[in-house]
């Protein structure tokens, strides 16, 4: 089954519309994040309500790093591989210069530590034109790695046109796949027991020898990493960055998917990735035969707001009847198969 899914990621470039590609790539990015923040939250138990912020350092930095200076903007025109390197390690000294209050604060109290990251960050979005743009933002120039360039310029493979979306397909399996792997690896090793201990009982992790303050800051500047990956990654897709976007919904939306999925888990944060990336622009898509859903000002509910409704009502749903996730019932499946067969 495993073989066969990856067959079928692979192939899809090859018969899939820009559309649906690049709706797959923002639940790549989307993921990848949510692996990040599940491993900050679902782990240790830190709750974080300052994730965009460290998405809006990552895909910012990277327009600084590779982009060329103009007369309104800066740019240091590196090379952008070496320019999306230098954007993730940015984002994890982000977290790395806000880890000495993660290490010290659990819990509301630094949900709303985290929470004022939002409102910083967006002022700083908003009016460090030479930097950000402004509220117009500023383009992304396109990824270039070992001779190929991740732009709109179509390559003919398999006499299928290959355009930036089936290229960064590509990337994007690449990404998550060693994102997903690495967190998993952190997770069954000793740093996991470390961050559940300090997720169940702190008092009695520091008592069996758990730094809980140095754990706490290292597993927030790693999700900030990841965040700032996945900020690189939505980047590249956009094409343009926009301050609007990163934003206290985006903190929002990233909480939903790891409580949708399943807290704790790799594959949770994949699978509420998914689901909450995708419903909206599934809804726009269908707008026009769905019921109550139209486009906004016609009179119905916008496909966002529609979104918002359905994916709140899933957290609400889990919390209640499934505190495990929606991988729990896969879970429970793999659970119960070998007795109903004894």
């Amino acid at each position: 089954m495993w073989a066969a899914g990856a067959l079928v990621l692979l192939a899809l470039p090859f018969y899939l519309d820009r559309f649906w590609l690049q709706a797959g790539l923002f639940a790549m990015a989307a993921a990848i994040g949510a692996i990040g923040l599940n491993l900050l939250t679902g782990a240790a138990g830190q709750l974080s309500l300052g994730h965009a912020f460290f998405l809006a350092v990552g895909a910012y930095g990277y327009c600084v790093f590779a982009g060329e200076s103009t007369g309104s903007q800066i740019g240091l025109a590196l090379p952008t591989w070496l320019a999306a390197v230098l954007a993730v390690l940015v984002s994890g000294v982000a977290g790395g210069l806000f880890s000495p209050v993660a290490g010290r604060l659990r819990g509301a109290y630094l949900g709303i530590a985290t929470l004022a990251l939002i409102f910083i960050g967006q002022h700083v979005l908003f009016n460090a034109r030479d930097v950000t743009g402004g509220f117009n933002g500023r383009d992304v120039p396109p990824l270039s790695l070992f001779g190929l360039t991740f732009d709109d310029a179509e390559v003919v493979v398999a006499a299928v046109p290959f355009g930036s979306s089936e290229k960064l397909w590509y990337a994007g399996l690449l990404l998550l796949l060693g994102s997903g792997l690495f967190a998993r690896g952190v997770l069954r090793g000793r740093p996991g027991r470390a961050l559940n201990a300090l997720r169940d009982h702190q008092v009695a992790a520091g008592v069996i020898g758990v730094p809980v303050a140095r754990y706490r800051g290292a597993v927030f500047v790693l999700s900030s990493m990841y965040a700032g990956i996945a900020g690189v990654l939505l980047a590249l897709v956009f094409q343009r960055t926009v301050p609007d976007y990163f934003g206290m919904a985006l903190s929002l939306e990233y909480l939903a998917m790891i409580v949708i999925g399943g807290l704790g888990s790799v594959g949770g944060a994949v699978v509420g990735a998914v689901f909450v990336s995708l419903l909206p622009q599934l809804l726009t898509r269908y707008s026009d035969v769905l019921p109550l859903v139209s486009d906004p000002g016609s009179g119905g509910v916008a496909p966002g707001e529609a979104s918002r409704y359905l994916y709140g009502a899933a957290v609400v749903a889990v919390v209640l009847f499934l505190p495990g996730g929606l991988t729990s019932i896969a879970a429970r499946r793999i659970r119960t198969t070998p007795r109903e067969k004894r």
